[in-house]
């Protein structure tokens, strides 16, 4: 009778999963009272399983600043209270003075996901400041290297070689600089979003207004800084956008549709983008044989501006992605790998290549009834790729979460465990660390 392989998928599968990406440049304002439009709440079709939120110049005077660490910020706090009844828990989140990134996952999708890292890179004042500069939130998505960038680049016309300097800057500082984990630009994904600043070049004031009114956007496309930039830069190329089908999002006077109407009458641009990459399949090399790529994809369903938000001078802008992941294919690209690895005279390939995308990374078992009065026995396995770390805990939760840290007490793995074996791990934690009012104890994320 032939053995069974309990992590081979029985049958054929795949997963799509639905992302909703949101930029928006808010100049220092307070959440609206309905961000339903923006956050596709109304459209039924949908069916979202994630939200990116990014935003630019979050009010960072110091009183806001003080506040905000203290307590959680007014428009995550909006976002938090609006999903978490629709199932959303905000997985992770990064700020850096202005800039703000959010990460909510539909609860089902928890166990298939691993924060590796976040991480904030200014670019102001050479590299002091982060008035400029971007943050970044990098991730295991169903097996899956996904990186995360909001950014902030430098504003005006003339400053387009800064902002491309800071681009390249921002991908450098991205790589997390662990053995285990692979360079940015290896990344099965990268999304990238936030106010780039990119203006359009060599039009005056009166054409391009009259070819915004008359919705004539092919001219001004070709004379976008960005996509001249793709043109001309090979790594940017391998970004790509989305149609530009809406009006430019920047400048308008506060509160209204009109284009800026101040002294400097600023000229309308595409300033707020959202882009992405998917990483270079590698070519076969000679001894190399033909393998099946996994069916790792990401599609666009929609590119759009949000033009009935009033609060800033710039528009939201948001992106609708169907990312694919084909778990048949994965475990076949797998197999194949690992039996050419150990056929007679090749090279040995490295078994942490089985992507394990279709079972929980960590798998927790009940070890009896928990009581304040009792030992807790808790243990868990993992899976092959899971990337261990010191800073690994555990957490117990109220049913309703509304984020990670929303826990009711804790556990540091390391300090409490007391047998691994077989990938069966077992903590017994001698004390339960209840909320820390001084921040001193709790897990970072």
């Amino acid at each position: 009778m032939a053995t069974v392989n309990p992590w081979r998928p029985t049958e054929p599968s795949g997963r799509k999963l639905s992302i909703h990406v949101v930029t928006w440049n808010i100049a220092s304002e307070a959440p609206p009272l309905d961000l339903n439009d923006l956050l596709q709440l109304n459209n039924q079709n949908l069916n979202l399983d994630m939200y990116v939120i990014g935003l630019q110049e979050m009010n960072c005077g110091i009183m806001s600043l003080l506040s905000d660490t203290a307590f959680e910020d007014p428009w995550s706090s909006f976002f938090m209270e609006v999903l978490s009844p629709l199932s959303f828990i905000k997985v992770s989140s990064v700020r850096m003075q202005g800039l703000l990134l959010l990460v909510f996952a539909k609860h089902q999708h928890l166990p298939f996901i691993q924060i590796i890292s976040t991480k904030s890179i200014p670019t102001g004042l050479y590299g002091y400041w982060g008035n400029k500069g971007g943050v970044n939130i990098c991730l295991k998505l169903y097996g899956y290297y996904v990186s995360i960038i909001n950014c902030h680049l430098p504003p005006h016309m003339a400053n387009n070689d800064q902002r491309l300097e800071h681009f390249d800057q921002i991908l450098e500082m991205q790589n997390v600089g662990r053995h285990d984990i692979p360079n940015i630009l290896d990344h099965d994904l990268i999304l990238w979003f936030g106010d780039m600043n990119f203006r359009i070049e060599d039009f005056g004031l009166h054409f391009v207004r009259e070819s915004i009114k008359n919705r004539c956007y092919a001219d001004l496309w070709q004379k976008d800084q960005l996509n001249i930039a793709k043109r001309q830069d090979p790594l940017l190329r391998e970004f790509q956008e989305g149609p530009l089908h809406f009006p430019p999002t920047y400048k308008f006077d506060k509160n209204s549709d009109n284009y800026d109407t101040s002294e400097k009458k600023r000229k309308p641009a595409w300033t707020d983008r959202i882009l992405w990459r998917l990483k270079r399949q590698p070519h076969a090399g000679s001894y190399t044989p033909e393998l099946p790529v996994p069916d790792f994809s990401l599609s666009l369903r929609s590119y759009i501006s949000h033009m009935m938000y009033t609060i800033s001078d710039h528009k939201p802008v948001s992106g609708t992605f169907d990312l694919e992941v084909n778990f048949w294919a994965a475990w076949h690209l797998a197999e194949e790998q690992l039996c050419w690895a150990t056929s007679p005279n090749t090279p040995a390939l490295d078994s942490n290549l089985k992507p394990v995308v279709f079972i929980p990374m960590i798998t927790l078992m009940h070890e009896g009834l928990w009581t304040t009065e009792n030992d807790i026995l808790i243990s868990y396995s993992s899976t092959p790729d899971f990337l261990s770390s010191s800073w690994d805990w555990i957490g117990l939760y109220k049913v309703g979460l509304r984020h990670i840290n929303d826990y009711v007490s804790y556990v540091w793995v390391g300090d409490n465990q007391v047998s691994s074996s077989d990938g069966l791990n077992q903590i017994q934690p001698r004390a339960i660390l209840q909320d820390d009012p001084l921040g001193e104890a709790q897990p970072r994320i």
